[in-house]
């Protein structure tokens, strides 16, 4: 039987009065491993505890690539996912709410580490 492994971490590009934000992401769960074969995902889920924070943003790094490729995000309810991405989101960005991702049509590429993080977004600048 073929598996493959997902890897959920944290991380949050945002510092605050030089103090991190990081210990306030929460995603979950830490990793889990799926059957190609099901063709079933568990939710990766990512919330935040940061006051006036409204955007959760998902990324992901495949095995032995330094970088992080963008997958999408969710501004307050509104989903947003990057263009070519096999993804579904859901859920909120609020503060203490919910945010989900669901990979679709998973596949040995599906196997990565997966990033969310929070921000805040203003559209005045």
């Amino acid at each position: 039987m073929l598996t493959i492994t997902f890897l959920a971490l944290i991380i949050t590009f945002t510092v605050v009065s030089g103090a991190s934000n990081s210990d306030k992401v929460h995603q979950t769960p830490p990793e889990m491993v799926v059957a190609i074969e099901s063709r079933a995902m568990a939710p990766l889920k990512c919330s935040h505890s940061i006051k006036d924070y409204n955007r959760i943003l998902w990324y992901k790094q495949q095995r032995n690539d330094k970088q992080l490729q963008f997958l999408g995000y969710i501004f307050l309810k509104d989903a947003i996912p990057e263009k070519g991405m096999d993804v579904a989101m859901s859920g909120s960005a609020e503060q203490d709410q919910i945010a989900t991702l669901r990979i679709q049509n998973i596949s040995v590429e599906s196997s990565a580490v997966y990033f969310c993080a929070a921000s805040f977004h203003n559209a005045a600048y």
